[in-house]
């Protein structure tokens, strides 16, 4: 018993060698601020506007939704616009659709645009500003008191484009509401590109018209862009929304990239929610329509 009481434990085995901590890589809701950064704004007469920041920031590449570069799968980008306009359409949007899912919202949203921005960034959407625009049939339809025209001159439509730009601030870029007869028009329509993209956001051509000639300007000045491929919901229908999803997927696959517009009707919301379950399993990938933009001048 003595002997065992002044025996000697054996030496603890060696310790394994100490293994650097990794990071938890940040979530989203970490990397996605939800604030505006006051280097990125400007004080405007109807409220802040967008700017480049004097360290060369610009506001489409700060509130990008962050993703994966290295990510080779078929990218799709989903852009639900016209937002802000319906209260429970607006928070179907934000509540249900992934956040990779951008929004649109209208700059005639109201007082209320604002808590739905701070909502909709607090959720993982990327967000843009949905520009009314002048359609083919104007007056019979009007999208607004700001909408911009082809009979407005370039600075009483700049001056309509800031009041809209000044809603709320953080958003990554714009996208045209309508606009079939405006963005017909070089004349008219480059004023206000050259202006969106001084102000360092991106431009998503909805394509409202077969012949719109917005995608090239913005090309030939060096706007960030992406054109829309499809309209989801220009017959709001399950088997017609379905449809054009899956017109998308083939696009995507033989592009690399689609884009697709669709409006906050209830079906548009079931189907695209319902949609986005399926893409892992077909290897497609859903991104921020900031993933996809094209940069530069066409040479």
């Amino acid at each position: 018993m003595d002997r065992l009481l002044q025996s000697k434990p054996p030496p603890p085995a060696a310790a394994p060698p100490p293994q650097q901590a990794q990071p938890p890589a940040p979530s989203i809701a970490r990397a996605f601020s939800t604030a505006p950064d006051p280097a990125l704004i400007e004080p405007g007469p109807d409220g802040p506007l967008p700017k480049v920041a004097s360290d060369g920031r610009a506001p489409w590449r700060n509130y990008a939704r962050p993703f994966d570069r290295g990510e080779q799968r078929p990218k799709i980008a989903i852009v639900i616009t016209n937002l802000g306009l319906s209260e429970a359409a607006t928070e179907a949007a934000i509540q249900r659709l992934p956040g990779a899912v951008t929004l649109g919202f209208s700059p005639y949203a109201g007082t209320k645009l604002a808590q739905w921005f701070e909502l909709a960034r607090a959720a993982g959407h990327e967000v843009i500003v949905s520009l009314p625009m002048e359609p083919a049939n104007y007056p019979d339809s009007d999208p607004g008191p700001h909408t911009l025209l082809t009979t407005l001159s370039a600075e009483q439509n700049i001056e309509r484009l800031r009041w809209m730009l000044s809603r709320f601030a953080g958003y990554v870029g714009v996208t045209n509401h309508m606009g079939a007869r405006f963005t017909t028009s070089a004349e008219a329509v480059r004023p206000i590109l050259t202006e969106i993209k001084s102000r360092g956001l991106l431009f998503l051509d909805s394509r409202a018209a077969q012949k719109s000639v917005a995608t090239a300007v913005a090309s030939e000045i060096g706007l960030p862009r992406i054109a829309n491929d499809r309209f989801l919901d220009t017959e709001a229908a399950r088997t017609a929304i379905d449809a054009r999803l899956a017109e998308i997927e083939q696009i995507a696959r033989r592009k690399g990239v689609a884009v697709a517009i669709g409006y906050p009707f209830p079906v548009t919301i079931e189907r695209v929610e319902a949609w986005t379950k399926t893409l892992d399993g077909k290897g497609l990938v859903l991104v921020p329509v900031s993933a996809i933009v094209t940069t530069g001048a066409e040479q």
